[in-house]
């Protein structure tokens, strides 16, 4: 009997795969540093666990409306409306009709792509860029065409890239940022001439703004937040990072009514609705002051765990592997290029020789071969002797 073919095209997801190996090798009694996953290391706020409960308590666990709580839809429009510094040049979301509760940011991404995209259909991506974002396409039997993010280039596709990757196929863009894996995110004024580009080859953003509270200088902008680009711009968003609720899966999708309205029919024969009781302590934990403080805590957590892995580069003589401070998110892409080896080898060795577990750049696109992305949701302590593993392995590698 035949299988779906389109999953002979895709792999299991390297971070969730990765993720799963180094728990079982944990469970059976190997010590391994967890640098490797992108799960905060934080509890959920105690505030929100108990609107959960009381949420519970109260009958709250049967069917909810299919596009989400009306209090997390405003919720989530009064946040979005306040980032994008909505005026009378940017017009506001409409909970009613432009928002989407989601079962977290991956359905919210899923439910997006669904929605405007037609078997055979072309979608520019950055590479490096997380799995998902280019699985997710081939799932829908869309047609990946990656656009070079070299390290040379920060990171970031030089707008050129963009416009020499199109093609007359092309429908939409996905965007990251801050992104995962490298941290970075762009300027105001390159986001603003990628959504022209956008506008003139008439083409979707599709805006994955999951670490967007996630950074540590300049607050990074939305694709959303430019006169003109609402109809064409879909966001797609989560509480998961923010406010360290990774395993409630819940998040939002913010787009133009008829997107909205495609999503939500995707949703209802997928998921039918978000269990009601989480979506009161979503919406808990989008507007209450409480929380916000508890989540800019945990950034400033990040914050120090940052400067822990910087202090102890600056510390080393020559290494291998070169370490560059991240603008947001919580991962460091670090740059092991001048080693001979894949980043699968490296990361391999690390695991065995030193009990770190890292993911391979490899796992992200052609453009990260040779880096390997590092997480500091462990412990300041794990962090510091993390870094310190690889720091003494890379030493290693001088002259070997």
């Amino acid at each position: 009997m035949k299988l779906n073919n389109v999953f002979e095209q895709i792999r299991q997801s390297s971070t969730v795969a990765i993720a799963d190996r180094l728990l079982a090798l944990s469970e059976n009694g190997r010590k391994i540093i967890p640098l490797h996953i992108g799960d905060p290391d934080f509890k959920t706020p105690p505030a929100v666990l108990e609107v959960a409960i009381k949420a519970m308590e109260a009958g709250l666990t049967h069917y909810g409306p299919s596009r989400g709580d009306p209090e997390l839809r405003e919720a989530a429009a009064a946040r979005l409306n306040s980032n994008n510094n909505c005026s009378s040049e940017i017009k506001p979301y409409d909970p009613e009709t432009e928002i989407l509760v989601t079962h977290g940011g991956v359905h919210a991404y899923y439910l997006a792509l669904q929605s405007i995209l037609n078997p055979g259909d072309d979608i520019l991506i950055p590479d490096p860029s997380w799995p998902t974002h280019v699985n997710m396409v081939k799932l829908l039997r869309g047609r990946v065409v990656s656009v070079p993010a070299a390290a040379d280039d920060n990171f970031i596709p030089p707008l050129e890239a963009w416009k020499e990757a199109l093609t007359p196929k092309t429908r939409a863009l996905v965007i990251n940022y801050p992104a995962n894996p490298t941290g970075v995110y762009p300027s105001r004024e390159y986001l603003q001439k990628l959504q022209e580009f956008a506008g003139e080859h008439n083409l979707w953003v599709v805006s994955d703004e999951v670490y967007k509270n996630l950074y540590y200088s300049e607050k990074p902008i939305s694709a959303g937040a430019f006169p003109g680009v609402k109809d064409r711009t879909l966001l797609v968003n989560s509480l998961s990072k923010t406010y360290a609720m990774t395993g409630w899966r819940v998040g939002y999708l913010a787009a133009p009514k008829r997107v909205i309205e495609n999503a939500l029919k995707a949703g209802q024969n997928s998921i039918t609705c978000v269990a009601p009781f989480i979506q009161k302590a979503a919406a808990f934990a989008l507007s209450d002051e409480g929380v916000k403080t508890a989540a800019a805590e945990m950034r400033a957590v990040y914050t120090r765990r940052r400067e822990i892995v910087m202090q102890a580069t600056r510390g080393e003589g020559e290494t291998s592997v070169r370490v560059v401070a991240p603008q947001g998110a919580f991962y460091f892409f670090l740059d092991f290029r001048a080693i001979n080896m894949t980043s699968l080898e490296i990361c391999e060795q690390i695991l065995e020789q030193s009990g770190v577990g890292l993911v391979p750049g490899s796992a992200f696109g052609e453009q990260g071969e040779g880096f390997v992305r590092m997480s500091i949701t462990a412990s300041d302590e794990n962090v510091e002797k993390g870094i310190r593993e690889i720091l003494e392995w890379a030493k290693r590698q001088v002259g070997g």
